[in-house]
């Protein structure tokens, strides 16, 4: 079968060849005034096809097909704006492009949602998105930092780097994520793997809603799709250096550029990022979470003729944390003592996060084809004992450290896309596509019982037990979707189908002091399989009412992966306990509009979301294990605005809300031998609201590429939330202010920096054992940052 398939492509590559094509497509790009610009980046939708602009703004674009195409157009100090020009049999008449300053106009950014290159605000679908200024000007330096810029987006941590995000009500505190996160198109795979640090940002793009047809697995709330800068034909690059209180330290450098013209280009970017932490251990007066970490991304790029482009990249993330868990014991501490812990093992928290992946294009005449290959792993380890009763007794710490043959997870993933060929002209647009994937999960954990242990109930003292759990899972999927333009009528429809395979084996032990090997079995060695099928669909109609004007309807179904229980230290709670995979049906309506030649936009989205066999999970202390069962019923909906405006010359406004009301219909649960009813209790980790007004002035002294000042500010309100399926542990709706202000050169930014400007206390995380993270008080420092 797959000797077919490679001598299919081989001669698909042959015809293509022969193809008739145009010489080329040349032009000049301007700014307002009619003086060239140099160095714009000029590149043609869903093509391998990309140039630059010479010293007097020309440029040409060799090697086209006929058709109806884009051009998407981007230069530093410029809104990015899209060209579409239609290339015949002779070449075309030259085009002339005037760009506008980016105080004067907005971006048109483009995004790759749907597997393919599109501007933002003509897909019929509620995607946020963030270009690379927008990323700098928010001052994205984490994940997280996403919660309320994105509507009915939140994402926390309790301290260990691992973020739980929920969006549209839809969440997850297991492994497995309920939002998908993929980076350069490689997907995320769970917590332990993904990369949370954000630096050399082309844009992020999040998609809201389920993401199953396209996307698959754990995508029920929708995608985060982050996607980094990429070499090209034109050096380029960037330092960066940030200070602030509280030991803040980070350190950027990247840089883009060619080996070989128009063939091998290479890139790399890396961050070192440090901190003494917010928190104080009371127990030895010394910083708790005080954590540094170097990230690196590198790229090899190699254009091997005119269609095909080969990518190699890596990505590392090697995090050094002490103090993973700063958790008050209970609410009332973490408010009477914000920021202060009593901890007599601080464990010293290890990451080493790996990724990988070789990405193959073909870009054709009459179909574009792509290869993906990637592999994760992630060797997460205490290089001392946790904490596990977050208190200064001796009364329980959990170990993990066994060797690197432990606590390493490994995750293979390859795609293979076909899709429709770049010419805009087809009135039918498709994606086909087949993914793969094979998981190893080997977990080896000690929950040790110190001499204290008879404080906290325990008969016994100075033993451990032992916990085995080895996973290993495959899937694969079909997947397609095609879009069919009538007049001003769109049709889309998809299919989606996984299947997955789970394999657990566990084991438990006891192991008394100070004897180091195990006595006797408490579980013996034993395994269970389970396996999934899920069927996903998705239709959405939309219509256009003008070029900048859409409304859509959309139908779409989602479904979270099921899954085995691990082994805990509860005997109540038997491991491998099967449970299904959560689905959702979901419907949804909106409308994208941009009015004022691209210097207004305004989207407007309601949705409503039944799922249906929901997996609730259970925190089991002090092992720290989730177990998940299928227990309620759960149904959530909402409202969702953004807008984004040039007021004036200088001045931009932007304002994200969004309502949502998450509600569990039928929720039942297991508790001290009884059951609890928990009906009409909110989910978990969902503000009623959020909201994100910021408003930026930059006002020029002179040549407006040569300096300006900048004044930047953001007022976030986040609604009522809870933090239990009980609803015990609630956080009240509260605002933060946070800043921006400074100078920007031609090619030099420094910043001056504000966050939590009114050192608000509020929760940020917390579990249902009453364990609470507070967020981060006020942080304030300063941005340098040259491009080059």
């Amino acid at each position: 079968m797959m000797t077919k398939f490679v001598i299919f492509f081989l001669m698909l590559t042959w015809v293509n060849a022969r193809a008739q094509e145009a010489s080329s497509i040349s032009g000049k790009i301007t700014d307002a005034g009619g003086h060239p610009i140099a160095g714009v980046s000029i590149h043609m939708l869903n093509t391998n096809l990309a140039t630059a602009t010479r010293e007097d703004g020309t440029f040409v674009l060799s090697n086209l097909r006929t058709g109806n195409y884009t051009l998407e157009i981007t230069a530093l100090g410029f809104a990015s704006a899209r060209k579409d020009v239609v290339i015949g049999t002779t070449n075309p008449d030259a085009i002339t492009v005037s760009l506008s300053e980016t105080s004067i106009q907005l971006d048109a950014i483009v995004v790759t949602a749907q597997k393919k290159e599109e501007e933002l605000q003509t897909i019929p679908s509620s995607i946020s998105a963030l270009s690379s200024r927008q990323v700098q000007q928010y001052r994205l330096w984490n994940s997280k930092d996403l919660t309320a810029i994105v509507p009915n987006l939140y994402s926390a941590d309790p301290g260990d780097g691992r973020n739980v995000t929920s969006l549209r009500g839809i969440t997850s505190t297991s492994y497995d994520p309920a939002v998908a996160t993929y980076m350069d198109g490689v997907n995320q795979f769970g917590l332990d793997t993904y990369i949370a640090q954000l630096f050399d940002i082309e844009r992020i793009e999040v998609l809201r809603g389920p993401q199953g047809t396209l996307y698959g697995r754990n995508a029920m709330g929708g995608v985060i799709n982050i996607i980094t800068q990429q070499p090209t034909n034109i050096t380029k690059g960037f330092m960066e250096a940030s200070a602030g209180n509280y030991g803040q330290q980070r350190y950027g450098f990247g840089v883009r550029t060619p080996m070989i013209k128009d063939k091998l280009f290479f890139g790399l970017a890396g961050v070192y990022d440090q901190t003494n932490g917010f928190y104080t251990n009371q127990f030895d007066n010394s910083h708790f979470d005080k954590k540094h970490s170097i990230t690196g991304n590198y790229y090899l790029k190699y254009i091997a003729g005119t269609r095909w482009v080969v990518t190699l990249n890596l990505k590392h993330n090697n995090n050094r944390n002490h103090g993973a868990f700063p958790l008050a014991g209970t609410l009332a501490d973490a408010l009477a003592q914000p920021f202060k812990v009593n901890q007599n093992a601080p464990a010293k928290m290890i990451d080493n996060i790996f990724n990988s992946s070789l990405t193959a294009n073909y870009a054709g005449s009459r179909m574009n084809f792509s290869s993906q290959t990637s592999y994760q792993s992630n060797y997460r380890y205490y290089e001392n004992p946790l904490d596990g009763d977050f208190s200064p007794i001796d009364g329980v710490t959990i170990i993990n450290n066994y060797g690197n043959k432990w606590n390493k997870v490994e995750v293979l993933t390859q795609e293979f896309r076909l899709s429709s060929p770049a010419s805009t002209s087809l009135p039918l647009q498709w994606t086909l596509g087949t993914y793969l994937y094979s998981q190893h999960n080997p977990v080896k954990l000690a929950t040790r019982f110190g001499k204290d242990a008879a404080f906290l109930g325990v008969g016994d003292s100075l033993f451990s037990v032992i916990n085995t759990t080895t996973g290993k899972n495959i899937g694969a999927a079909l997947f397609g979707q095609a879009s069919y333009a009538i007049g001003k009528l769109d049709l889309t429809a998809g299919l989606r189908y996984d299947y997955e395979h789970k394999r657990q084996q566990v084991l438990g032990e006891y192991q008394h002091d100070p004897d180091p090997k195990p006595i006797f079995a408490i579980r013996p060695d034993t395994f269970a399989t389970v396996s999934y099928g899920a069927i996903s669909p998705k239709l959405t109609v939309a219509y256009r009412l003008s070029v900048n004007n859409i409304v859509f309807g959309t139908y779409s179904r989602g479904f979270r992966t099921g899954g085995l229980t691990q082994l805990s230290s509860d005997p109540s709670q038997p491991p491998l306990y099967a449970y299904k995979p959560e689905y959702s049906n979901n419907v949804e309506v909106g409308t994208k509009n941009a009015f004022f030649d691209n210097r207004f936009k305004i989207n407007v989205a309601a949705f409503y979301m039944d799922i249906i066999d929901a997996q609730v999970p259970t925190l089991i202390l002090p092992s720290t294990i989730t177990v998940t069962k299928n227990t309620g019923k759960l149904t959530s909906k909402g409202l969702e605005v953004e807008l984004a405006a040039m007021l004036l010359k200088g001045l931009q406004l932007f304002y994200n809300a969004g309502v949502n009301d998450a509600t569990y219909k039928t929720l039942k649960l297991a508790q001290n031998g009884q059951e609890i009813n928990l009906e009409g209790k909110h989910q978990i980790y969902t503000p009623s609201m959020t909201s994100m007004l910021a408003a930026q002035y930059e006002y020029s002294l002179g040549d407006a590429q040569k300096m300006r000042v900048v004044f930047r500010g953001e007022w976030v309100y986040l609604g009522d939330h809870y933090f239990d399926l009980g609803n015990t542990i609630r956080q009240p709706g509260y605002s933060l202010l946070n800043t921006r202000f400074g100078f920007a050169f031609r090619n030099v930014d420094i910043m001056f920096w504000g966050r939590n400007m009114t050192n608000k206390k509020y929760i940020s995380y917390a579990y249902d054992f009453g364990g609470t993270h507070l967020g981060n008080p006020k942080n304030y420092g300063v941005t340098v940052r040259v491009n080059f």
